[in-house]
């Protein structure tokens, strides 16, 4: 698979030949992190902190926070590597610092040891000192404590000349198991998809940057260079679903679909009697689209996207099958009430008495925490859920923002103890509030 790459530079997003200078600036980064992550997972570099000249780690950070994203360059301390992971990082690349000893200290699942190869020597530094490590031994050694490994030729850096497969090989051999990630050589054209989808049949990525800018390569070929089908028509069969994951429906693509779709962020699909179809163009129920990932297998996609209007289905519903279930679906009754609720009503009452929706949350929460098995509870936390989602709608915040909030908090590696707050300590073997509002 393709992992779209951004290395930082002065606040600038650039391309590097050979690691030596820059070949191209290519705008700003935020931007341009925007655009790639609808590919999926994003590499993002500081480069000025890997050669320890500055920082772009507020830039990063605000990257990480917007998108799902692996982050490094110059990241030498236990305290900036935790800030990356526990900000929402999926994973931080380490080079200098890729020891034993200091990888030991964070989950192996969310660590990429990056091994940069200069006509086979290890560099550090930003690529600017040598070591006498050997490639293979530096796997071997680092294996235990990461999840995958980041393999840069920094002699092909930016001169899109492709890949030794050869190598390549004895490197994901070496791996044994670990995803390994090459950069420096992806090609353009036809040429960069078959080196794209040759690695990952053989069980790699390619982390591809200036192929990408230059255009070289398109965002939607690099992306659908793995895909396969066993249509007559030769059509990838597509997911649509909602930030949560939940279906919507089910559509088909192509490339000059995906094209579209990338370029534009929306929903553009491939319409079997139509041709290109751009949801929402006449109904108005447009789609933003988020992200397209693959599935395991490479002969379907899945495209998370924003759902705009009254819903994914032509009959005016929330996705193809009903109107949805659950949470998410009393969240969109709750938006409707808040914009339609007349005067006079609870509802009303509850969306404009602040002093009244706090009473609320704390009687639901306090019977809550009092309730006895599992009937209870559910009843107890159905309510609670209802006055915290009203709660939520008067503030501004839409169910998207909670569960983008939950999935943040799922990638942090510190923790909190998780005592109680004075005031709000069990009592007599139950929750009491004491008052403290």
């Amino acid at each position: 698979m393709i992992v779209p790459s951004i290395d930082i530079l002065g606040g600038k997003a650039v391309q590097l030949r050979g690691g030596r200078h820059p070949i191209l600036e290519v705008g700003d980064p935020e931007v341009l992190a925007e655009k790639l992550s609808r590919a999926g997972e994003i590499a993002v570099v500081d480069l000025d902190a890997a050669l320890g000249k500055g920082s772009n780690k507020d830039i990063v950070k605000r990257i990480i926070a917007k998108y799902p994203c692996r982050v490094g360059g110059g990241i030498r301390s236990r305290e900036l590597a935790l800030e990356y992971l526990d900000l929402g990082a999926r994973a931080v690349m380490i080079g200098t610092k890729a020891t034993p000893a200091f990888l030991a200290e964070f989950p192996p699942e969310r660590l990429i040891a990056a091994l940069d190869t200069n006509k086979e020597k290890i560099m550090v530094e930003g690529w600017t000192k040598a070591t006498e490590a050997d490639l293979f031994a530096r796997i071997e050694e680092l294996g235990p404590y990461v999840g995958g490994f980041l393999v840069t030729t920094i002699d092909r850096e930016g001169e899109m000349n492709g890949f030794d497969f050869q190598r390549a090989e004895a490197i994901i051999k070496a791996a044994s198991g670990r995803r390994v990630t090459f950069a420096g050589g992806a090609s353009g054209g036809e040429e960069g998809a078959t080196q794209i989808s040759r690695l990952d049949s053989i069980g790699a990525d390619v982390q591809a940057g200036t192929a990408i800018a230059t255009g070289a390569l398109s965002l939607a070929r690099a992306f659908a260079a793995p895909l396969k089908s066993d249509r007559p028509d030769g059509l990838w069969p597509t997911t649509v679903c909602d930030e949560g994951g939940r279906l919507l429906g089910l559509v088909y693509s192509d490339q000059e679909s995906l094209e579209a779709a990338f370029e534009s962020g929306r929903g553009v699909y491939k319409s079997r009697s139509r041709g290109l179809w751009k949801k929402g163009e006449t109904s108005g129920n447009s789609q933003d689209l988020i992200r397209a990932d693959l599935d395991c297998d490479r002969d379907c996609i899945r495209f998370t996207v924003r759902q705009n209007g009254k819903g994914f289905c032509h009959l005016g519903r929330r996705n193809c099958f009903d109107t949805g279930y659950g949470i998410e679906k009393l969240s969109r009754t709750v938006e409707a009430r808040f914009k339609e609720a007349p005067e006079g009503s609870y509802t009303r009452r509850l969306f404009s008495d602040s002093s009244l929706l706090a009473s609320k949350l704390r009687e639901e929460a306090d019977e809550l925490a009092k309730a006895s098995g599992a009937a209870e509870a559910a009843f107890e936390a159905a309510d609670l859920i209802y006055f915290a989602m009203v709660k939520a709608q008067v503030e501004g915040a839409s169910f998207r923002d909670i569960e983008a909030e939950l999935e943040r908090r799922s990638y942090k590696v510190q923790r909190r103890p998780g005592n109680a707050k004075p005031g709000y300590e069990d009592t007599e073997g139950g929750s009491r509030w004491t008052g403290i509002h």
